[in-house]
């Protein structure tokens, strides 16, 4: 039987990519042509939507949706043609609180065909640390990478390709502009509380990165790129950012004394709303860190979402290295889960055209839960699958996007009992339906290895048709599996309930 723990390698399957960051403060889209392994950025295109600033008591107003809505109409025009898998779509801080980031998401996905994944906090720091470790080189040399966003500063150190520590706070250059600037002042007071509040979120990091140390101190995205560029087009340093350089950059905004009045060669004239608060939390990280010098790197977050997109087609998807892990983790039965597994492929390979579950992300979906369908037992198995669907939605996962993480979640959580169970995740009406369908091959799957033999696989035929699934096994093989015929007769049975009708002969 062939190894499910890791996707074998296929030939890339695109010629141009695209990655698009629906950040608190901007939008950036950047598309790339693949030539033998190889990214070269053909177009790179941004929008200041200041997402963020539209978040009134947790929700998107109007106005900052269509902000955005009409950004991405833009993009739209670049991608439309690009096939599914091509391009991925990542939303940051600003949508991960937004209450109503589904009505947002739904209505973007009206003008692109493709999804727009949330992704946690941790997972946009390793995201960003891919971009920087593949845009720069600095041998064995470790890396601490700062990147301030409208709503959230990542906190990375790394090593090579390896990030090491990974941490992202809920402060940025939106978020604190309307704390402390919101009028547009800025003063020695308001810039010090700014200051003074950055310094209490690293509070809860501060011991563990100065314990990890780091040889080299890299900022990215839009504070540190525009502090970087002041500093050399003033020519107040020649190592990058340096506390001097910052001290210089802070006494021009005391004396501007509001953003509309900042002058300063190296500023771009969009930036001069959020600059102050930006520069207040660079300020900060640097005092708790003891940063002597920042480099900048242009390479991100959405240049390591292009790295991503072309891992996920290689034996290096960071996914398949965090079901591992887990399956290591939690002391899975690893031949129990090969058989559940390639059962629920075969199973899926059959009805697949029927039931509309073609793309890539159905396999890997029902792969991974039936790989990780055990992870809960070693705390209950009473209850195992309710606490198999807590570790996967609750969990840090290298690679998954919210949205995959939950369908995850859902899938584990369902696969025994009963099947209407749900976690408080919104799905649209069709992932629901994919997920309904994957529920019922991976119960399928479970409930014909209860027996727990081993190369015991069954042979069957499946046919699918809207809500009916017909099982025909081989002559007389149920005849002597009393217990997996007493199973498939419960299992058709709880399926009624829900519209779906499951036959075997």
């Amino acid at each position: 039987m062939q190894s499910l723990f890791l996707q074998q390698s296929h030939d890339f399957p695109f010629e141009k990519i695209a990655a698009i960051d629906l950040g608190s403060n901007s939008f950036h889209m950047v598309v790339a042509q693949v030539t033998h392994g190889q990214l070269r950025i053909t177009g790179e295109f941004g929008e200041k939507v200041q997402l963020a600033a539209g978040l009134v008591n947790g929700h998107l107003d109007d106005a900052s949706q269509q902000r955005g809505l009409d950004c991405l109409a833009q993009f739209a025009q670049v991608i439309e043609d690009m096939p599914p898998g091509s391009v991925r779509v990542v939303g940051t801080n600003a949508l991960r609180v937004a209450r109503n980031r589904y009505d947002f998401i739904g209505k973007a996905m009206d003008i692109m065909s493709h999804p727009v994944e949330i992704i946690a906090g941790r997972e946009e720091a390793r995201l960003i640390y891919v971009g920087v470790s593949r845009t720069m080189d600095h041998g064995d040399s470790k890396r601490l990478v700062v990147d301030i966003g409208g709503g959230s500063t990542e906190f990375i150190i790394g090593q090579q390709l390896e990030p090491i520590l990974t941490e992202s706070l809920h402060m940025g250059c939106v978020s604190f502009r309307q704390r402390f600037f919101e009028d547009g002042s800025i003063n020695k007071s308001n810039f010090q509380k700014a200051v003074t509040a950055a310094r209490l979120e690293l509070l809860s990091i501060q011991d563990d990165y100065l314990d990890e140390t780091w040889d080299v101190a890299i900022g990215s995205s839009g504070t540190a790129k525009a502090a970087f560029n002041i500093v050399k087009e003033n020519n107040w340093s020649k190592k990058g950012i340096t506390p001097k350089s910052l001290k210089q950059i802070q006494k021009a905004l005391f004396l501007a004394g509001h953003a509309d009045n900042i002058d300063l060669p190296g500023l771009k004239p969009e930036r001069k709303g959020t600059f102050a608060a930006g520069i207040a939390i660079l300020t900060a990280v640097f005092e708790c860190f003891d940063i002597k010098q920042m480099d900048f790197s242009n390479g991100a977050l959405r240049e390591g979402v292009l790295y991503d997109i072309m891992g996920r087609y290689a034996e290096t998807d960071i996914r398949e290295r965090t079901v591992n892990y887990m399956l290591n983790q939690y002391h899975i039965d690893t031949e129990q889960a090969k058989l559940v597994t390639h059962t629920a492929l075969s199973a899926l390979a059959q009805v697949k055209d029927d039931w509309n579950l073609g793309s890539i992300s159905s396999e890997d979906l029902l792969r991974w839960a039936g790989l990780l369908h055990e992870v809960g037992v070693g705390i209950s198995h009473s209850r195992y699958h309710k606490h198999g669907a807590y570790i996967i939605s609750e969990s840090d996962m290298p690679g998954f996007s919210q949205q995959e993480q939950q369908a995850l979640a859902n899938l584990i959580l369902r696969h025994r009992r009963k099947f209407t169970q749900s976690l408080d995740y919104r799905f649209t009406k069709s992932d629901q339906q994919d997920l309904d369908r994957l529920s019922i091959l991976l119960r399928l799957s479970i409930l014909l290895h209860d027996d727990r033999k081993e190369g015991d696989m069954p042979i069957f035929t499946l046919k699918a048709n809207n809500k009916n699934l017909h099982a025909e096994f081989l002559p007389e093989w149920l005849d002597g599996r009393p217990l997996t015929l007493a199973n498939l007769q419960r299992e058709a049975e709880a399926l009624v309930l829900s519209g779906y009708t499951l036959t075997f002969s």
